[in-house]
């Protein structure tokens, strides 16, 4: 992450790591009205560089002009990749992250209208499950994180799911 004053990048390891169990996601009664009444048409990869950039869109960010180059570099080689929710053919809110093996790497998310990014989000856990991957990485848990499921689990116990996903092989996109 890069340090939103300076764009000096750290390595951070939290004591506490934050992921969504797959089998235990959860979607609140109104989002699911959302999802069937299918406001948004989802895509992938479509505009990977609008996602980044939007999410980058805050007065205080982690994601700098280098940490977006690298990104882009990722995508360009299939490690990373953006859901995206559109609206009216506008990009409305979305989420980018990182694949490797089983596991997938949430970095960020963004939205410009009510429920895009929570769409994109529920996308992005229907194609993980779907890929039979193990490991959606969120990092911290934040409270609209946790609306979703969204859980702590110490260091030790998320190195042991770490290993045995990136084991694995998966394709995020095929």
């Amino acid at each position: 992450m890069a340090d939103s004053r300076t764009g000096e990048i750290h390595w951070y390891a939290p004591a506490l790591r934050g992921i969504i169990p797959l089998e235990s996601f959860r979607v609140s009664r109104s989002l699911d009205q959302t999802l069937r009444k299918k406001t948004f048409d989802v895509r992938l990869n479509t505009s990977f560089e609008q996602v980044i950039r939007a999410c980058a869109e805050r007065p205080d960010t982690w994601i700098s002009e280098e940490i977006v180059q690298s990104y882009l570099r990722l995508h360009r080689l299939g490690f990373a990749h953006s859901v995206e929710a559109w609206k009216h053919d506008v990009l409305s809110g979305g989420l980018y992250g990182v694949a490797l093996g089983a596991a997938f790497f949430g970095e960020s998310m963004f939205s410009r209208e009510k429920d895009a990014s929570k769409v994109a989000l529920v996308q992005l856990v229907g194609r993980l499950r779907s890929r039979k991957f193990d490991l959606l990485d969120t990092q911290f848990v934040t409270p609209h994180l946790a609306r979703f499921g969204a859980v702590e689990i110490d260091r030790a116990a998320y190195l042991v799911l770490l290993r045995k996903a990136v084991r694995k092989k998966r394709s995020f996109l095929d």
